[in-house]
């Protein structure tokens, strides 16, 4: 399969065909990894970690005080038919 380096801006790019981006299971956007490896240009996905409800639970400080912002919106009166 051929393609071409062409001009993006001040940068460059190489257009993949559609085909391939299916083949590959890539996607528009999708962030990923270059490198030269042997002289050859290599792209290999990136994939985003994946966090167990524990793992975030365990970053938080359950001390921490609530936002200002949020403290506000539960003491705000109703003002509509929420409040049924």
């Amino acid at each position: 399969m051929e393609s071409a380096i062409r001009k993006l801006g001040n940068s460059a790019g190489i257009i993949l065909p559609a085909a391939l981006l299916r083949t590959l299971k890539f996607e528009v956007g999708q962030a990923i990894d270059i490198e030269v490896v042997d002289g050859r240009l290599v792209v290999t996905p990136k994939t985003r970690k994946r966090y167990t409800a524990a793992e975030l639970n365990a970053q938080c400080d359950p001390r921490a005080p609530m936002p200002e912002d949020i403290v506000a919106w539960e003491h705000a009166p109703a003002v509509g038919s929420e409040a049924l």
